[in-house]
């Protein structure tokens, strides 16, 4: 087993790193959110290793292939290097257990809120979970970082609604992921 000493960052994508578009996989209708290029690079060079997890349905559902989907990340992880901004790696859930076909049709431990998608990317990386932290746009990607170990969670408000009152206590609310990148490397 690996020794657990890297400190990481885990994201949704959508949402997070790009505006919310339904079922997402050409890199036309691709869109960052504000300043999220500067963050990953503040994030970065803040010492943490940027990892994505993402849900994939449409996949599943047969609305584009996994190799689409790999072509947009190899595509955005180009875009995020030129400007700096490296991302380690990514994993992604193209099942669901109701609304896919085929052999995506199931139950998984990768979906969010599940947390699979995360502890792969812990264990291949050696990440410190304690000293890691999920951002998320959806109270699925935070309860699959609480699943996972991850001990710090943030919620920003460039995805999809939520209700700031039935947010748990632990969690910390930001209006994107550059405010919250400029927040922590603030207090270091």
């Amino acid at each position: 087993m690996m020794e657990r000493k890297h400190k990481a960052i885990f994201l949704d994508r959508d949402g997070v790193i790009n505006k919310e578009v339904n079922y997402l996989h050409r890199i036309e209708d691709f869109t960052f959110t504000h300043n999220c290029i500067i963050a990953i690079k503040m994030l970065r060079e803040a010492g943490y290793k940027i990892l994505i997890v993402t849900n994939q349905a449409g996949i599943g559902r047969g609305y584009y292939t996994e190799a689409d989907l790999n072509k947009l990340m190899h595509w955005l992880k180009i875009e995020l290097q030129k400007n700096g901004a490296d991302l380690d790696d990514y994993a992604f859930c193209p099942h669901h257990p109701t609304d896919a076909i085929g052999k995506y049709k199931r139950h998984c431990k990768c979906r969010k809120p599940e947390p699979g998608m995360l502890l792969s990317l812990i264990e291949k990386h050696g990440v410190d979970v304690a000293n890691s932290i999920m951002v998320g746009d959806k109270f699925s990607d935070l309860e699959a970082a609480q699943a996972a170990g991850i001990q710090k969670h943030i919620l920003v408000k460039t995805g999809h609604e939520f209700d700031e009152n039935n947010v748990p206590s632990q969690w910390h609310i930001f209006e994107s992921l550059h405010s919250f990148a400029l927040h922590l490397t603030k207090e270091k």
